[in-house]
């Protein structure tokens, strides 16, 4: 793997955002808009909730962290669409680049495009609520690295069915993660599902993580087991993700469909 190739890649990407102020705004604007809209939500259930009563921003912490992953995921997809609507996406595959060298570039990157709105966000919510996501402590880090291999993997898995059927696939890049975020429990816990819906949740990682998040910030106790379950799922699905990328781009060679992407 070469990382003169990798960084080469990344750097376009980064100076596509940097010169592009439509581009920026949109990585502000909506993890903003993220945060007024669920701290006033959560204020309310702070106020009415027995269940949050302990905790201020509970849910408004689990809005930044569910945003977090999907600004990964996302972030991931639409450097791969920039590919295809700058008409570039035969160009990156047929120049001397792997494609392990290609997902490098692009999972390195996304962490970039995802911290400029993430962090702001973040911020933000200190003053105007008084909550902020570094009260978690330590964990937060495994939290987060988690998230991202997840929210990398979902976008992994969305750039292989844009190889595969092409741009008409993009509407489930803006999707993806929302078919997943009822199972994630990401504001209620697991409990609330039904048996039989807690054990397709259980599969995922978000239940491990978001219910650990939730038990460190009402009970102030951490267990990192649940963390390090979480994230050795996720590393489970990345690895699938790969594997659904390779499989998808070969299959595109094959059919001699790679040429046409983005006509």
């Amino acid at each position: 793997m070469n990382f003169s190739k990798i960084y080469a890649l990344s750097l376009r990407h980064i100076f596509l955002i940097k010169s592009s102020f439509p581009r920026l705004l949109d990585l502000l604007y909506w993890p903003t808009i993220q945060i007024f809209l669920w701290g006033f939500i959560s204020k309310f259930f702070t106020l009415n909730s027995t269940y949050y009563n302990n905790t201020v921003g509970v849910i408004l912490t689990a809005a930044i962290l569910y945003d977090f992953l999907f600004r990964s995921s996302i972030s991931y997809n639409m450097m791969f669409l920039e590919e295809i609507w700058s008409r570039n996406f035969t160009n990156l595959f047929i120049s001397p680049i792997k494609i392990s060298e290609i997902i490098a570039a692009l999972t390195l990157t996304a962490i970039f495009r995802t911290l400029i709105g993430m962090v702001p966000a973040s911020l933000i919510a200190i003053p105007l609520f008084g909550v902020s996501i570094f009260s978690i402590g330590p964990a937060l880090i495994f939290l987060l690295i988690s998230l991202y291999i997840f929210g990398v993997t979902l976008g992994l898995l969305v750039t292989a069915g844009l190889i595969r059927f092409g741009p008409s696939f993009e509407n489930i890049a803006w999707a993806s993660l929302f078919f997943l975020a009822p199972l994630g429990c990401i504001y209620y816990p697991v409990e609330i599902l039904p048996q039989w819906l807690q054990l397709i949740a259980n599969a995922l990682p978000l239940v491990h993580l978001f219910e650990e998040m939730r038990n460190i910030l009402i009970n102030n106790t951490v267990s990192y087991l649940p963390i390090m379950k979480g994230f050795f799922i996720s590393l489970v699905y990345f690895a699938f993700g790969i594997f659904i990328f390779y499989l998808a781009y070969f299959g595109a060679r094959v059919r001699g469909t790679l040429i046409n992407m983005g006509e």
